[in-house]
């Protein structure tokens, strides 16, 4: 077979959140809410006749102030026209309501939908990614980024879309109709005021915001601690470290305390002078809007007009610091739950990945080399084939590369050089999902999902029949245990399975993967954790279930492989033996020599286990 040489891909990278800027964020953000355009356009018109009826408010006001001023010796005109314009004042209040309310009921799907969409994108992502970024993560801190990301999306869209743009638009009408009603001094001031508003906003809240994400990291990095602690809740209390773990996660809580501290404190400086800002200019309008009533230039309807717009606007840019903030935190939550989607993928489907085809499942790899990190070569030049339907066993001493042929098997990491394949085809020529289809794994170290015993054995095929959940349990003899519990198959194993022995763990697995009917069968020292009578009743059924399928068995005990049909023994990421039980114990070498230590170890075992 021809030799392939193709080097690592990329390793993942973490991008660092302050590699992204607040355009990238965005630009990120906007397909997924372009999805919802006429959603979006509607909602637009809404926010837009909420504000000319807000607008129109004040204009009303002026009206009827003007209309009870000007007009004291018509009786008649006070019984008609205020009432008109009374009607009119009230109709204009509840179109601003009705038409604010109308925008949030047509924008509220886009924005949850936006939120959810991400979401399952990031959470997809992150199963997408390679064994070694998972091997580095800290879950805590990822699991936070990903639920403030999404609040923050939520929060973005509301004060951008509620609160800015609104505003804005507010402006704009108001600033239009006092330069074209009134001396210039009022558009003036007001633009002034308002240029001078949001430039000292935004200077001092972008100074404030790298508080915001020392806060946050400093919060993921407590809640990392946090969780890893609680999920290693017995090696804690196996140490007594209780209180140690205190301090360490109180430690992370002090200094998330000492940088709150240091954003509240600068929040002070910025609303003071923001409040300085709004009084000086509501100041300097009312100084001219009472000058021009007292030259006759401007009546009282005009001044209340002035005052009702300066209200209207400046209550909004009241809060424009809280929402510029608001908006820059939530930029900056975002930014890390986006720098997650940015993570490259090591192992990707090629373009021209096709599904596996299984013709018998023959595995074989073809001088395969291969290196966690470029100093450290696990693999030299490994070179086998199990035919379809039979069983290898691989030996070796601890750190002799014999777990890493299952990771490579199942395509977690590719090849340095060399190529596997299953019936000729390269696995990095098909795709991941159908290669992981054909394979069924039992690993030493099982993990199950907080929840049923049912609930795990299906795991191996979801939506799989009680009956087919029984049979599976059968064949990995763990039913009658089952059957035995007061909540039968209904029992909770309890976080990553604590609730269950080391052997019960393992035969749960054992049916999972039963239960998935796999072509290709791997099993990682699968009975490693049964004692002997317990791993003497599932060798025989493993037999049973491997006569059908192509096996790779990795051990420590060589008893349980005695009757492999070929066991290659590894060394330093090397094969230095291979043969059957009977070639490699008269070949005399590494392997006999394993074999009559573990074979004195049990008899010393059964020794001491008859004494008094």
């Amino acid at each position: 077979m021809r030799r392939h040489a193709h080097s690592n891909a990329t390793h993942e990278q973490s991008a660092p959140p302050g590699n992204r800027n607040d355009w990238q964020t965005l630009r990120t953000l906007l397909p997924y809410l372009w999805q919802y355009k006429w959603r979006m356009s509607l909602a637009l018109v809404f926010l837009v006749s909420a504000k000319l009826a807000n607008v129109g408010v004040p204009l009303v006001l002026k009206q009827l102030v003007d209309a009870l001023t000007i007009s004291p010796s018509h009786p008649q005109a006070l019984l008609v026209l205020p009432l008109g314009l009374l009607v009119a004042y009230g109709a204009l209040r509840l179109g601003t309501t009705f038409f604010t309310e109308m925008r949030e009921f047509v924008f509220a799907k886009v924005t949850q939908r936006a939120v959810r969409t991400i979401a399952l994108r990031v959470f997809r992502h992150l199963h997408s990614l390679s064994l070694r970024f998972h091997l580095n993560r800290q879950t805590g801190g990822m699991t936070r980024d990903i639920e403030r990301g999404t609040r923050g999306i939520s929060s973005l869209v509301s004060y951008t879309l509620f609160s800015i743009l609104p505003t804005l638009i507010e402006i704009t009408l108001v600033l239009g109709y006092l330069i074209l009603n009134y001396d210039i001094w009022f558009s003036a001031i007001t633009a002034i005021a308002l240029v001078a508003y949001i430039g000292y906003t935004v200077l001092v809240t972008e100074w404030r915001t790298h508080f915001r994400r020392t806060m946050n990291d400093l919060d993921s990095r407590a809640n990392t601690r946090a969780i890893d602690s609680l999920i290693n809740y017995e090696t804690v209390k196996y140490f007594g470290n209780e209180d140690y773990e205190a301090r360490r996660y109180d430690e992370g809580l002090q200094r998330y305390e000492a940088a709150a501290v240091r954003s509240q404190t600068s929040l002070s400086l910025l609303n003071t002078g923001q409040s300085a800002i709004i009084a000086v200019a509501v100041t300097l309008i009312l100084w001219r809007a009472t000058l021009g009533v007292i030259d006759g230039s401007m009546s009282l309807g005009d001044l209340v007009l002035v005052n009702a717009f300066m209200i209207q606007l400046y209550i909004p840019l009241n809060f424009l610091g809280v929402i510029y903030r608001e908006i820059k935190q939530s930029m900056a939550d975002m930014e890390r739950m986006f720098s997650l989607m940015d993570q490259h993928r090591e192992v990707s489907d090629s373009p021209q990945a096709r599904p596996l085809q299984i013709r018998g499942a023959e595995v074989r790899f073809d001088a395969v080399d291969f290196s966690y990190e470029p100093d450290r070569k696990i693999l030299f030049g490994v070179d086998f084939t199990i035919p379809a339907g039979h069983t290898m066993a691989v030996v070796g001493h601890s750190g002799s590369g014999k777990s890493t042929l299952s990771r490579l098997l199942f395509r977690f990491y590719d090849v340095g050089s060399g190529a596997i394949t299953i019936d000729g085809q390269d696995l990095r020529n098909i795709t991941q999902s159908s290669l992981r289809a054909a394979i069924g794994i039992v690993p030493q170290d099982t993990v199950l999902f907080n929840d049923t015993i049912e609930y795990n054995i299906a795991y191996g095929k979801p939506g799989a029949s009680k009956d087919e959940i029984v049979a599976a349990a059968k064949a990995a003899c763990i039913h009658d245990f089952i059957a035995s519990l007061p909540q039968g198959y209904g029992t909770s194993v309890g976080e990553r399975g604590l609730k269950l022995s080391g052997g019960e763990k393992q035969r749960v697995a054992i049916a999972r993967t039963l239960l998935k009917n796999p072509a290709i069968l791997i099993f990682d020292e699968a009975t490693s954790a049964l004692d002997s009578k317990a791993e003497q009743a599932i060798q025989a059924q493993l037999k049973e279930i491997a006569k059908d399928r192509t096996t790779l068995v990795i051990a420590h005990r060589l008893s349980t492989i005695a009757d492999a049909h070929q066991i290659i023994v590894m060394d330093h990421g090397h094969i230095i033996e291979r043969g059957t039980h009977a070639e490699l114990l008269a070949a005399d070498g590494a392997y006999a020599q394993m074999w009559q230590r573990q074979q004195a170890g049990q008899q010393e075992g059964l020794i001491l286990s008859s004494l008094p």
